[in-house]
């Protein structure tokens, strides 16, 4: 090591408590000593709500809603540190603190690391470490010299690049800028502060925020969509050449031109992040693009009122059944019928599924559904990409 005190945990929480800051802290591999040396400075009750360890992947999933990709990965650390961030305010409002205020102080911090092991490791020791507030996400990963340092070396790293990063994010100074690194060591980080409508669609205040198309979703940019759109929802996890075909096709059948919508929240997982939004936005290139917190189809409705909607047949499959709708089969029928009722119609696309092309049309949903749906033969589209497929040839091809 190169003799540098570790981080001053002392200077930090006090500079969190003047501000104001509550913070849930999460670490997943390594680095979890960060919460002991928080924990054990005079006046963290003020600061942290909460410091959890989950260690097990199946402890991950059950935080973040299903696998991960990867589970020591900078996606995954901002996903843990939004769920942090999340839980900081419902811990908060439990107390009596109101939501805006709530989301004003909280913090979300998380670690994933994957460090020295009794095994050897193939790939590098490395780890990310995210924080995430409502003004911003900030990540950083940091790739360790293999072989220079112990396991508690490179544990006492992970810690001090913990503390430091959230420090940062704080505007807290007063302590080391930087862990003890060395020269082989090596360090990238990312900052995201996004523009104030992005900031309110993230804490709940907004239900939709343009993302185009200047993809930056500026002041210039419009308040809401327009009503009797063509819409085109995904997660666009990511956008390939299928979704354009699929945007090209459903725009010559409905004659009007489309826009595209990704929803930064799901039922089940954490809200997107703001590296994860501006990512995601960028993709589109100057396409006009909303980010929404439609989280399902009947939300989408509220957002986009008697519009045409885009979608693959496994998403049409989808649009009847109970389990979307707490296993009520009478929530279900319910939500049939608004569908049907309120959309303007739905264009419907066949899709490869288990190396059969699944038509449409062959699709068993309600009568109501069918009335309003467009169909499009595998004669007039078959394109077989996926994006999971897209994702996992990507992790393949990093070495994550």
């Amino acid at each position: 090591m190169s003799g540098l005190p570790p981080f001053d945990a002392s200077s930090l929480v006090a500079g969190l408590r003047e501000r104001g800051r509550r913070l849930v802290i999460t670490s997943s591999g390594g680095g979890a000593a960060a919460i002991f040396r928080l924990v054990s400075t005079p006046g963290a009750s003020q600061v942290v709500l909460e410091g959890l360890v989950p260690y097990a992947r199946a402890a991950v999933d059950e935080r973040l809603g299903g696998p991960q990709d990867a589970y020591c990965s900078s996606r995954t650390a901002r996903r843990l540190a939004v769920a942090a961030w999340q839980r900081a305010c419902h811990l908060q409002e439990s107390e009596g603190c109101p939501p805006d205020e709530a989301g004003q102080r909280a913090v979300g911090v998380a670690i994933t690391a994957g460090l020295l092991t009794t095994r050897p490791k193939r790939g590098d020791h490395r780890c990310f470490v995210a924080v995430q507030t409502r003004e911003a996400t900030r990540v950083a990963e940091v790739v360790l010299e293999k072989g220079g340092r112990s396991r508690a070396e490179e544990e006492m790293v992970a810690a001090d690049l913990v503390l430091a990063e959230t420090a940062a994010a704080c505007g807290v100074g007063g302590a080391a800028a930087e862990p003890a690194f060395r020269e082989a060591d090596r360090i990238h980080r990312d900052l995201v502060e996004p523009p104030e409508r992005w900031r309110q669609l993230f804490a709940g205040g907004l239900t939709s925020a343009a993302a185009g198309p200047t993809a930056d979703g500026g002041v210039d940019a419009p308040l809401a969509p327009p009503a009797g759109g063509l819409v085109f929802p995904g997660s666009f996890d990511p956008l390939h050449e299928g979704h354009l075909l699929m945007a090209r096709i459903a725009e010559e059948i409905a004659e009007r031109p489309l826009v595209w919508e990704i929803s930064v929240t799901n039922v089940d997982k954490p809200t997107l992040d703001y590296v994860e939004m501006r990512d995601r936005a960028a993709q589109f290139g100057g396409r006009p693009l909303w980010l929404t917190r439609a989280a399902t189809f009947l939300e989408k409705l509220a957002v986009f009122p008697e519009s045409t909607f885009v979608m693959g047949a496994d998403t049409f499959a989808r649009l009847p059944d109970p389990r979307y709708y707490g296993g009520s089969a009478t929530a279900a029928a319910r939500a049939v019928k608004a569908i049907a009722a309120k959309a303007r119609g739905l264009i419907v696309f066949g899709r490869e599924q288990g190396g059969v092309f699944r038509e449409a049309s062959t699709i068993d949903v309600p009568k109501p559904l069918q009335d309003v749906a467009y169909f499009v033969s595998q004669r007039e589209f078959r394109l077989d990409i996926s994006s999971t497929d897209l994702r996992r040839q990507a992790l393949a091809e990093s070495g994550a």
